[in-house]
């Protein structure tokens, strides 16, 4: 498996494939919610507050990530959102998705950002290192909808310690219906 991290000539194929793996395994609203965030991620979010990392075998898609900066008004740490993750739907189950979230982990890590969070099922993103926390240790910059799928992990050796607030998002993000 090859990653890559250009997006920018590549975002139709990420586009599609979020939304059709969304649409397999939630729906088509949901499969366009998210294909038409992708697409607004890519296009709207500054370089600088964006990474998307993408999995290629063969020359085919087969899995996305994007990371995304949060911002806490009160705290100097630096943090991105991992959201969304698609793998290609016929090729779910097979390890795709942790590795392509270890890989941009990692980046990240050298990249020196401290935290990272998500919003998803706790069960597999335990897998890779992720760990509930609350909300009023880390602020979410919308009111969540599954609280218990808001989860972190310090990306150095310190521990994670509460977030000041308030919590803000990337302009993509920044709608309630995603939370």
């Amino acid at each position: 498996m090859d990653f890559s991290t250009d997006y920018e000539t590549k975002a139709d194929a990420i586009a599609d494939l979020f939304a059709s793996s969304f649409t397999t395994s939630e729906g088509v609203e949901e499969g366009a919610l998210i294909g038409a965030l992708a697409r607004r991620l890519i296009a709207e979010t500054p370089t600088e507050d964006l990474r998307v990392f993408t999995a290629w075998e063969e020359g085919m898609l087969v899995g996305g990530i994007f990371f995304t900066r949060l911002t806490y008004e009160g705290d100097p740490r630096t943090v991105f959102m991992m959201a969304p993750v698609a793998v290609a739907t016929e090729l779910q189950g097979q390890g795709i998705g942790q590795r392509l979230i270890a890989h941009g982990l990692d980046a990240l890590r050298q990249e020196g950002v401290d935290i990272a969070v998500t919003y998803g099922d706790p069960a597999f993103y335990g897998r890779v290192g992720f760990n509930p926390v609350s909300e009023a240790d880390l602020p979410a910059p919308q009111p969540l909808n599954q609280p218990q799928g808001w989860i972190a992990q310090s990306l150095t050796d310190a521990p994670l310690t509460p977030l000041r607030g308030p919590a803000r998002c990337v302009t993509a993000f920044d709608d309630p219906a995603l939370w």
